[in-house]
Parts: C-alpha cells; structure tokens; sequence
C-alpha cells in the first residue's frame, strides 16, 4: 500500500501512567498507545516517530510526532478520530500534513521545558505534577544560578550516566524562574536540544543551590570540570513538562487542525 502523507501531531499526556515515550515490551508507553489508536484508522500507517523520548512519570502539552498515512484524512478527522480511540491521560492537541518521512527529531531547531517546583512544607494531595520542596528555598540565589546555565557550553556533566552520546556541546537559549503562584515556582529551560535527563539535573541543582545544599557556582564549576559530581540531584520525573518543540521544514501553507 502506498504511503499518501504524512501527519504531524501535536500531543499532551500526563506521564503519570507511562513508561515514558519510546515503545517497550510489556509496558504502556505513549508511542505504543498512539501505535495502537492509528493503527485502528490505517492499519498500513507507519510507527509515530516522536521529537522527544521523554522518560517514564514525564508530561508533555506540545510534544510532535509524525507518521505515514496511506488512507487520505483531513487534520480535522485524525484528531477527532484519535480522540476517541485514546484514553484520558494522552490527547491529540492538533494534527496538520507534513511531508512524507518527515523526521521530527532531526527538524527540531529547539525545545522548552517547564520545571515545577511546590513550595510547601505539607503535602498536597492535588498538587501532583510538582517536586514539592518544604524547606526555604533563596529565590535571588536560585535565578543567579540560573542565569549561570545558559550559553553555548559543553554540557558533559548534566546527562545521566546511561547517556553516552559523543556531541555533548549543547545551547540554552534561557534557563530562568517563572513564579506561577505563590507556591508554585516554574523553572523554564529552552535550548537546541538535551541529554538524558538533563532538565532535571538543573532544576535539582537549582534547588540544591538555593537551599545552601550546593555553593553558589556549582553550575559554572561543573562545566569547566565535566563533572556529574559538582551538580546537585536529580529532580523527580513528575515536576517535568515538555511545553513546547520548534520544528523547521514545514509548509506554513498548510494549516493545522485546530488553529
């Protein structure tokens, strides 16, 4: 069967129930489950090909994938018609047309991740798509910090150690703190592209920092080193959001559905 298309799909889940993106065996994934309601629409349709492989307990408002269609559907009809083949905690935001074999990943020209951190020293039962931090956090020191991040830089030392890929000189556009509440604090990186786990290790190494666990510059320390010693921990999977991934190689003449 000929592949007619391509679609582009614009897709949120809440991490909480899967193993992250990347199809595993025995395990519900985001891309086996997208496998799945596709599949159910065009059974020649290829696997969606994802910009990021966000790990388990991860969530996403703007994560992309694309496939190959052999069956001629308009945007409107993917997206409905993917709705209603998938659960609650994954949804089809968007759909347009792309250009056969279009590679999300590759045409990724930068992403931005939200980090949020709860500032409360009880636990909330409603708030749990946070790290909740219940000891006083030095917000001036924390955006110091931050700022310290961004850069073009050899980021050898913000990966963890299952990361072993040979480019490690990355570029973060912004890394700085967005206070959404009064104790909702949002930690915003946006850069070309991460490691493994790399978002998380600067949010937990912000938070070390402005809770005096780390000494300010530990940041520009662990650059100049390349050592995962010199950061702080690791923040927990669930505080983590992908809002958003720039792509290139795109018609802007075609529209999406909804706009």
């Amino acid at each position: 069967m000929a592949l007619e298309r391509g679609v582009l799909l614009t897709i949120a889940y809440d991490g909480e129930k899967f193993s992250g993106w990347a199809a595993q065996a025995g395990t519900r994934t985001v891309e086996g489950v997208l496998t799945e309601a596709i599949a159910k629409m065009d059974p020649d349709a290829t696997i969606p090909r994802g910009a990021s492989r966000t790990d388990a307990g991860v969530h996403a408002e703007g994560q992309v994938a694309a496939f190959d269609a052999s069956r001629v559907i308009e945007a409107r009809g993917w997206v409905l018609g993917l709705g209603s083949a998938l659960d609650d905690d994954v949804s089809v935001r968007a759909a347009r047309q792309a250009p056969v074999g279009f590679e999300p990943r590759a045409m990724s020209r930068g992403k931005r991740y939200r980090y949020r951190v709860l500032l409360d020293q009880v636990r909330d039962p409603l708030a749990g798509r946070a790290w909740r931090v219940g000891y006083p956090l030095d917000l001036e020191k924390m955006a110091r910090e931050a700022a310290r991040t961004e850069g073009t830089h050899d980021y050898r030392a913000f990966r963890s150690a299952r990361d072993e890929r040979q480019n490690t000189v990355r570029t973060l556009r912004r890394v700085a703190l967005e206070r959404e509440s009064d104790r909702l604090l949002g930690i915003v990186v946006e850069g070309s592209a991460f490691m493994h786990n790399m978002v998380r290790i600067i949010a937990g190494t912000l938070v070390d920092v402005a809770r005096g666990q780390l000494e300010e510059g530990a940041v520009t320390r662990a650059i100049a080193s390349g050592s995962r010693d010199d950061l702080g921990t690791t923040a927990p999977s669930h505080g983590l959001v992908l809002e958003k991934v720039e792509l290139d190689g795109l018609d802007p003449t075609e529209d999406q559905w909804p706009r």
